[in-house]
């Protein structure tokens, strides 16, 4: 009988011990409390199933630096997205392994969790499942992500990582994905000098930054609003069309004519630093940009009503266009890109 309550004791001690191991492990990767301003939009619905945390942050971002990633082990995310460049690059096409040229231009990583879409066509509306399309694209890493795997997974250090995030050390396709996005999660824009005047931080715009403001909102709001500075959505405006036949804007997501050479509107913050623009660096500086819309953009179909109903242009003074590139380097968050 001494012996029953002994080993009863033994199992009760050792389920006791399980149970605070696994208590611990949620406590010792505690969610990381982000900094988001009141006046944002609301977060993509899909943040909440992948909260970020301590160690899930940390991992992705090991993870978004890793060139094994590639299939020469010469590419990873951070390849083409580099904190300087607000997490963009200044290739008007990505470059990927053996200098393969991409279809479209880098976009930047920033303020990731409060779109509503992914992607140049907005083929991804959710950032956990995106990391896989640089994995496979052939102009890219053109590598599979059980081939990464094959790679990493007698790495001590990702071990290490993947236990205090997850419990133990499998390192799986989808764990690798959410903890990418959980770090991208992190890249939150909002200490731009636009927004030390907003917030009555001491800071004031110059004459010329204010007349860009009044500009921009008389001519640029419409596409570029709320505090994301982009409505996200899908538009043709008229910019010079890329001729590789892969190209159709969200047309090629959703196989409607209208949608046809139709991209998401870019976000304007830390526009300084991710030159050039364009869905494929069409344009390598900002006035340049202001020029094409003050001569006038490419006809089609589906031009977006803004242009179609005001003669194909928007019509921009030398002195509106100066004021405008003032007021958009507003925008440059020093603090996000390191600088």
């Amino acid at each position: 009988m001494k012996r029953i309550i002994v080993f009863i004791s033994i199992l009760s001690v050792l389920t006791s011990c399980s149970n605070e191991e696994t208590d611990m492990i949620a406590i010792d990767n505690p969610e990381i409390a982000l900094n988001i301003p009141s006046d944002f939009p609301e977060v993509n619905s899909f943040v909440s199933l992948n909260k970020p945390t301590k160690y899930g942050v940390e991992l992705g971002e090991r993870l978004f630096s890793d060139k094994r990633f590639s299939a020469d082990n010469t590419i990873s995310c951070a390849s083409c997205h580099i904190q300087a460049n607000a997490f963009a690059d200044h290739n008007p096409q990505a470059i990927g392994i053996e200098g393969r040229v991409g279809l479209r231009n880098a976009p930047s990583l920033q303020n990731l969790m409060f779109l509503k879409f992914y992607n140049w066509d907005g083929s991804k509306l959710q950032l956990e499942t995106q990391p896989l399309v640089p994995i496979i694209t052939h102009e890219e890493m053109d590598s599979s992500i059980l081939e990464v795997i094959g790679k990493i997974k007698d790495d001590g250090d990702y071990k290490v990582l993947f236990r205090k995030t997850f419990g133990d050390e499998d390192i799986t396709p989808e764990r690798i994905y959410k903890s990418i996005a959980q770090f991208e999660y992190t890249l939150i824009s909002s200490n731009s000098k636009y927004d030390k005047v907003k917030r009555n931080e001491g800071e004031t715009f110059t004459e010329s930054e204010l007349d860009g403001y009044k500009t921009f909102q008389q001519k640029c709001a419409s596409c570029h609003s709320s505090e994301l500075f982009t409505d996200q959505s899908f538009r043709n405006i008229g910019f010079p069309q890329n001729t590789n036949t892969n190209e159709a804007g969200r047309g090629r997501v959703t196989g409607i004519a209208t949608d046809f050479m139709s991209f998401r509107v870019p976000t304007l913050r830390n526009i300084e630093y991710t030159a050039p623009y364009g869905s494929f660096g069409q344009f390598s500086d900002l006035k340049s940009v202001l020029d094409y819309f003050d001569n006038g953009v490419l006809d089609a179909e589906n031009l977006d009503p803004i242009f179609k109903n005001n003669g194909k242009r928007i019509p921009l003074s030398e002195q509106e266009k100066m004021n405008l590139i003032a007021f958009m380097k507003t925008l440059s968050d020093k603090q996000f890109v390191g600088k």
